[in-house]
């Protein structure tokens, strides 16, 4: 039977919490949850720890000591995984925007022979709820910057909500991954694709938190337009070594 994990970064979701752990670890295919806390001053851990008391075997913590990065929140959580023997590793928000169910048909996907698959909210239109149009045609109009600057097929480049089989971080360098807001998520999509993984995009419906408040910034989407083309730049100088 596989091992399943879902990382999941926090900072200041106490609303939110305790009913993403307790929806995560009831679905079937079960998940394990590992939380990686960056010191959040509102007691995030503390509810963590009351959840740990409860299902030593299944969530599990980090906690950092400050605000480090949802990249590198993520790396941390996606190494923990590999060290204990994970064989699917998913990553999610703590605040509902993806819903756990979900997981499921993510990870079937990875089970029928992707290598990763993405929670897509654009693969068959646009599915978000809840979101002001701004913000909806700034997420758009982003991941099709994404497709034209790298060349990247997918509909949604800048998706939070993924699963991977261990054996792409098998191949990846994870310790040469460098951005650490959410244009992580387009370096990591990045090089699995140029080394040859198989990618799907699963629909998903994307609702907007109700609960807590959004880390979204302008630092951001800077981050991401620059980055993106010092990221295809130097693409054009490395070697990817082709999946088996």
């Amino acid at each position: 039977m596989s091992r399943n994990l879902v990382v999941i970064p926090t900072y200041n979701e106490r609303e939110n919490i305790r009913d993403i752990l307790t929806v995560s670890r009831v679905i079937s295919p079960s998940f394990d949850v590992l939380v990686v806390d960056d010191g959040s001053p509102d007691g995030t851990s503390e509810i963590v720890r009351e959840e740990m008391e409860k299902a030593p075997d299944r969530i599990f913590m980090i906690e950092r000591t400050g605000k480090l990065g949802l990249g590198t929140a993520y790396i941390t959580g996606f190494k923990w995984a590999l060290e204990h023997g994970y064989e699917y590793i998913c990553e999610m928000d703590a605040d509902f925007s993806h819903d756990p169910n979900d997981l499921i048909r993510l990870h079937e996907a990875c089970k029928n022979g992707a290598d990763v698959a993405i929670g897509s909210r654009y693969v068959t239109g646009v599915n978000v709820v809840n979101w002001p149009m701004g913000r909806v045609l700034m997420s758009y109009f982003a991941s099709f910057y994404v497709r034209l600057i790298t060349g990247m097929p997918f509909m949604d480049s800048t998706a939070g909500f993924k699963c991977y089989h261990r054996r792409v971080f098998d191949k990846l360098n994870l310790d040469k991954i460098h951005f650490i807001g959410y244009a992580f998520q387009i370096e990591m999509k990045f090089n699995a694709w140029k080394h040859g993984f198989k990618i799907v995009e699963v629909p998903i419906i994307f609702t907007d938190r109700t609960k807590g408040v959004s880390k979204m910034s302008k630092g951001i989407f800077k981050e991401a337009i620059f980055g993106v083309l010092q990221m295809k730049i130097k693409s054009l100088f490395q070697k990817y070594e082709p999946a088996a």
